[in-house]
């Protein structure tokens, strides 16, 4: 049985949470605030979850930080899924986690079963990236991504992306010459389709324009085809 941990503050959402997911063929750990689920993790002896369902507004640490510290743990710990919760409406909250190293977050209040869906989704992904993918090297003119080092260079030279942004990157590369909808672009990433005013991955595409364009305002490897979404040029060089 894949095994979750649930870091919420709120007891009545985790124990009604837990007992579903647990329902639904998991096993559960549930820690009350950030302090207890960071320390489960950090266990010698522990069992390492598959999953890490984490609240971003928790009493004593900011679900944020906690996102970070799990990353910055180094080992098996920092690669463990990490899905955020949160009952904020502020979109640069998403666009924070993401950017350290969320895997998907659902807003509050959620149904339990698009939670299930949305860790069946993650797990799905963790063993589909496992194994070796399709295209391991693209180049187009001086730019290339290799896949299985998750790198990025322009005449060799490498370029420093957040995995997340590779992931995108990769994404539409694999797709070159083909418009993306915002929401196909995540959906390639993620698996799930993105709510209607998300702009969060307008931010990453300016943010990995700035890492491999020579002219940001004028793009000529990541195209913007207004009113539609994006495309990734065929020819750039």
């Amino acid at each position: 049985m894949q095994h979750l941990l649930m870091i919420e503050d709120d007891a009545r959402l985790a124990q009604m949470v837990g007992e579903y997911l647990e329902r639904s063929g998991f096993t559960v750990t549930r820690a009350a605030d950030a302090t207890a689920g960071l320390a489960l993790l950090q266990e010698p002896a522990g069992r390492m979850p598959d999953l890490v369902v984490l609240d971003l507004m928790l009493p004593d640490i900011d679900g944020l930080e906690v996102c970070r510290r799990i990353r910055s743990m180094g080992g098996e710990t920092a690669r463990v899924p990490v899905l955020m919760l949160t009952a904020k409406g502020d979109p640069m909250d998403r666009v924070v986690g993401l950017e350290l190293g969320a895997d998907d977050y659902l807003p509050k209040p959620f149904e339990p079963r698009e939670l299930l869906a949305r860790i069946r989704a993650v797990l799905r992904r963790r063993v589909e990236g496992a194994a070796p993918p399709a295209a391991k090297h693209m180049r187009f003119g001086s730019l290339e991504i290799d896949k299985d080092a998750r790198t990025v260079t322009i005449g060799g030279e490498p370029r420093e992306l957040t995995s997340y942004q590779f992931d995108l990157l990769a994404a539409l590369a694999e797709r070159a010459g083909r418009v993306l909808t915002r929401d196909q672009i995540m959906e390639a990433v993620r698996g799930r389709e993105l709510e209607a005013f998300d702009r969060s991955i307008d931010v990453h595409m300016g943010r990995i324009r700035a890492a491999i364009e020579d002219d940001v305002k004028n793009p000529k490897r990541i195209l913007t085809v207004r009113g539609v979404g994006y495309v990734f040029a065929k020819q750039q060089d």
